[in-house]
């Protein structure tokens, strides 16, 4: 039985990336295994991992499902979190996104659900 899930974000430089995402998820990192490496605990069973991968660098994609979209991307947005409009998407479901300094994307989402 998988336990939990881990996105892994490849990154060129950790320091910029691990200051980027300290202010993605207001907070510093949880955990820093290796010097190549930083996480956070986004959910009680779900982790987002930073690490060192030039190769992988700006293809890498993970959304975070929110309570209020609209109260998310204006507090990121105060931190330097650039996200883009919200958008309408499909069935109640919004969408805004926001690219690492690497070009990864990170889509907040509101309305999420589990069925539809």
């Amino acid at each position: 039985m998988i336990e939990h899930v881990l996105a892994v974000v490849a990154v060129h430089d950790i320091d910029s990336a691990r200051e980027w995402y300290e202010k993605l998820f207001d907070r510093p990192a949880d955990n820093n295994p290796m010097p190549s490496l930083v996480e956070w605990q986004a959910a009680p069973a779900a982790w987002v991992q930073v690490t060192v991968d030039p190769e992988r660098a700006g293809s890498s994609q993970f959304n975070v499902a929110v309570e209020d979209i609209e109260l998310f991307v204006d507090a990121a947005r105060s931190r330097g979190i650039d996200f883009g409009n919200i958008v309408d998407a499909n069935k109640g479901v919004r969408l805004s996104t926001v690219s690492d300094p690497d070009g990864n994307s990170v889509s907040a989402i509101g309305g999420f659900r589990e069925h539809y």
